[in-house]
């Protein structure tokens, strides 16, 4: 690790649990390459991350491989009907097992063919006799945390994490009560962006909307934005906020006769974005994925009724491609470009409404720096001094206790 001490001091000595009395993240976090390291420790390989929706995973042998910042992971469903999740490595010589998904009866590993149950035991393999003193049970698949949660799919590579449906708190029932038919949903369309910026900056301008009547003009004309809300909670926070009344206005696209007239969104931690916006029954999952500290790999997944979308969904789909996140990608490319520049180096402040204006408010963006915040903080009470560049005059206490 190349980040000195002095550098760590940085990200809480200005932070504090008042937004209004707070400083944001400085620039360094968003622009140093050694972060995304620290992170994917700290972070990525601790939190629930998103697999899929529960359709693809429905029946018996069906499997999904995805990639967890450099860790290959399957899910599967087992023949028994039991959801699995594995590290997609063959215990011979480390092979990945299985790409992309599909339907089998068991998983073999395409380098020497060893092969495993879809419970994670090993079946069998070829001249095992020959290995002295082999037992079966040693070389299974190694295990990691999956649930199934709101009809989605989510693991965890922490084997001690809590269950998400403990640590997320009254999540479920929110989406259950805006989404009662997520289940009958199905996926009908997938838009992946590559973003020239911090994942850290793309869920920062997901967690507020201050920037929409500047940015988004069409979206401010769709929805009412005197009754939009902005609340935290433990591990997630939500925007919610219904369609305007003076529908004429809306130059965003097409509600007439909409049989969902509010538009929700989740921020689940560290890097998920659950969605149902106003029109025809939907749901929508935005996954934001670290490449490198600036680039984020950005996948929006559609669920429908019916996998082929209407016209009223299309015109949805394009406006949020073609207008909306065209608009995006263009602030978080231009905030990168700022923080790379000594204007930024402190951070910035955050705005909190309340009343008539409490949409344009970022306090769901100091939450998501306070958790992560805590999250660093709890990487380095693991990690030994002697592993951090020592930076003159410094007082590693200061980092370490932060937030004890």
């Amino acid at each position: 690790m190349t980040i000195s001490i002095r550098e760590l001091q940085t990200l809480t000595e200005n932070f504090n649990s008042d937004p209004k009395c707070s400083y944001s993240l400085p620039a360094l976090v968003y622009i140093k390459p050694d972060f995304l390291n620290i992170e994917r420790e700290a972070i990525f390989y601790k939190s629930w991350q998103y697999v899929c929706h529960v359709e693809q995973l429905r029946h018996p042998g069906d499997y999904i491989a995805i990639d967890i910042q450099g860790r290959s992971i399957v899910a599967v469903r087992d023949l028994a009907g039991v959801l699995r999740a594995f590290y997609n490595v063959c215990r011979h010589r480390g092979h990945e097992i299985v790409k992309d998904r599909g339907q089998i009866k068991n998983f073999v590993c395409p380098y020497h063919a060893w092969n495993y149950n879809l419970d994670g035991t090993l079946h069998s393999a070829r001249h095992l006799k020959t290995i002295e003193n082999f037992h079966f049970d040693d070389f299974g698949m190694v295990a990691v945390q999956i649930e199934e949660f709101c009809n989605m799919v989510f693991v965890n590579l922490d084997p001690e994490a809590t269950p998400l449906a403990t640590q997320s708190g009254e999540l479920a029932r929110e989406i259950q009560e805006a989404a009662p038919d997520l289940g009958k949903l199905t996926h009908a369309h997938r838009f992946t962006y590559r973003v020239k910026g911090n994942w850290k900056i793309v869920v920062d301008n997901f967690l507020e909307c201050y920037h929409c009547a500047v940015a988004h003009k069409d979206l401010t004309t769709l929805l009412d934005m005197r009754n939009y809300q902005v609340t935290t909670y433990d591990i997630y926070s939500s925007q919610i906020g219904p369609v305007s009344m003076t529908s004429n206005s809306n130059s965003a696209y097409n509600v007439e006769g909409a049989s969902v007239q509010e538009h929700y969104l989740w921020w689940l931690w560290p890097n998920t974005g659950l969605l149902r916006y106003p029109g025809d029954p939907n749901w929508m999952v935005w996954h934001f994925i670290p490449v490198d500290a600036e680039t984020t790999i950005e996948t929006f997944d559609f669920f429908f009724q019916q996998s082929t979308p209407t016209a009223q969904q299309m015109e949805a789909i394009e406006y949020i491609d073609k207008v909306l996140q065209q608009e995006d990608i263009d602030i978080i490319e231009s905030v990168q470009r700022g923080m790379n520049t000594p204007a930024y180096e402190k951070g910035g402040r955050f705005v909190v409404c309340s009343g008539n204006d409490k949409g344009e408010t970022e306090q769901g963006v100091h939450h998501f720096h306070g958790l992560y915040l805590k999250a660093i903080d709890r990487y380095l009470q693991g990690r030994s001094l002697d592993q951090i560049e020592q930076a003159p005059s410094s007082d590693p206490q200061q980092t370490i206790g932060a937030f004890s």
